[in-house]
């Protein structure tokens, strides 16, 4: 018998919606999701929060805008139960308690503010599933989000994990402050993200994986450009694989551009045009520090690994 599931994660950049079936226990280990609904939003919950400290009101009102019209879509497709995991954004506020009571009075339950090390595990189960034949195990998976970046290796199950603060909004408000940025930000930027890559790979045996598996929007638009799509086109770019040389490419070429330059590429969501220079620098140095020659990209990620979750225990 299947259930019907929603998830939502709830990151510094995007909130995203998954209502999705749950295969019968029966159908064994490798039966998929079955998808009902896949939803995303750019809210920059994180706006300023790197600076302030605090969620500005008028990010939380955005969130809040989405969340609603999401939770209408649950109710309209009867999912039987609902997690909301709120990650990096949420976790650093001081004001997280006036998110959590305006998730709650729209959504009706509560978000779980995650640890890191949660929402890395989450991660690595959305994405290890289904992958092709040819990705060999061990897995290095690199979830690379708005505020903090997940690093986590293992085969079967997760071994290592850890969360590091290098988003690419946080690398942007930090360090990209021109348009385009110059090239001393540009190396302020790459020296911070390279020192925590490295503190990283020192916790977990990254450089000993076989296959780096890249998730979330800053490395499936750096895979998009890549392939030269015309239109964001997620059969093309799920489990893609991309060269370190091609990564390099297109994080020299987008650092160059202005917002304006990058909003104009075909696959550029228009909520990320601001920050996908960061997010590629990140995958680039990533790919460097840990000696990938190639990333495979996974349109499965977090929001998997959360509907995953609420499968029924099966003892």
């Amino acid at each position: 018998m299947t259930k019907r599931v929603a998830a939502i994660d709830c990151g510094t950049n995007s909130i995203r919606l998954l209502v999705a079936d749950l295969p019968d226990p029966s159908a064994g280990p490798s039966a998929p999701l079955v998808d009902l609904a896949r939803r995303m939003e750019i809210v920059r919950l994180g706006q300023g929060v790197d600076r302030t400290g605090r969620l500005a009101p008028e990010a939380i009102e955005r969130t809040r805008a989405a969340l609603a019209g999401y939770a209408a879509e649950i109710e309209s497709l009867g999912a039987d139960r609902i997690r909301m995991c709120a990650t990096s954004a949420s976790r650093d506020a001081e004001n997280a308690d006036e998110f959590r009571a305006m998730v709650l009075r729209t959504l009706g339950v509560e978000p779980e503010v995650v640890t890191g090390d949660e929402e890395a595990r989450l991660s690595f189960t959305g994405a290890v599933r289904g992958l092709p034949a040819d990705a060999e195990a061990p897995f290095l998976v690199v979830d690379i989000g708005g505020g903090s970046t997940e690093f986590v290796v293992g085969s079967g199950g997760v071994d290592a994990a850890i969360s590091v603060d290098i988003g690419c909004v946080r690398m942007t408000e930090r360090h990209l402050h021109d348009d385009p940025p110059t090239a001393e930000q540009i190396a302020a930027a790459e020296a911070d993200i390279t020192a925590a890559v490295d503190r990283a790979l020192a916790a977990v045996p990254g450089r000993e994986a076989a296959t780096l598996v890249g998730l979330a929007g800053s490395v499936t638009t750096v895979v998009a450009i890549a392939q030269g799509l015309t239109s964001y086109d997620p059969g093309r770019i799920h489990h893609a694989r991309i060269s370190y040389d091609e990564v390099a490419r297109v994080t020299t070429d987008l650092l160059a551009m202005s917002a304006a330059q990058r909003l104009a590429i075909p696959v550029m969501h228009p909520g990320r045009a601001d920050v996908i220079g960061a997010g590629a620098l990140v995958l680039r140095v990533i790919m460097e520090r840990a000696g990938m020659d190639s990333v495979v990209a996974s349109e499965h990620d977090i929001l998997d690994g959360i509907a995953w979750s609420l499968a029924p225990d099966p003892r």
